[in-house]
């Protein structure tokens, strides 16, 4: 009996773009959760940003007052930022 363990060397490893793409989803995806989790635990009256990626890899931003329960979301920051100071202005 032999006992041998192995690791695969970088370039053995094969991972087709469909796989490599629904792990890249779900990394996106938990990266996500967590940080809301924690921004909502620490700061939970503060104005939220987030940056995400839809499933189809565009990146886009979410903001969130959970004061006013306002949301706005946005491919562009200077949109973002604009919903922001249109927020605290009034």
């Amino acid at each position: 009996m032999r006992n041998e363990i192995g690791c695969l060397q970088p370039e053995e490893i094969k991972i087709s773009s469909r796989t490599g793409n629904i792990f890249t989803s779900v990394c996106q995806a938990l990266h996500s959760f967590w940080q809301n989790t924690m921004q909502t635990l620490l700061a939970p009256d503060e104005l939220q940003v987030i940056q995400k990626v839809d499933r189809y890899g565009n990146i886009y931003w979410q903001a969130y007052d959970p004061v006013t329960g306002k949301s706005f979301s946005s491919g562009s920051e200077v949109d973002v930022s604009m919903w922001i100071e249109q927020l605290y202005r009034h």
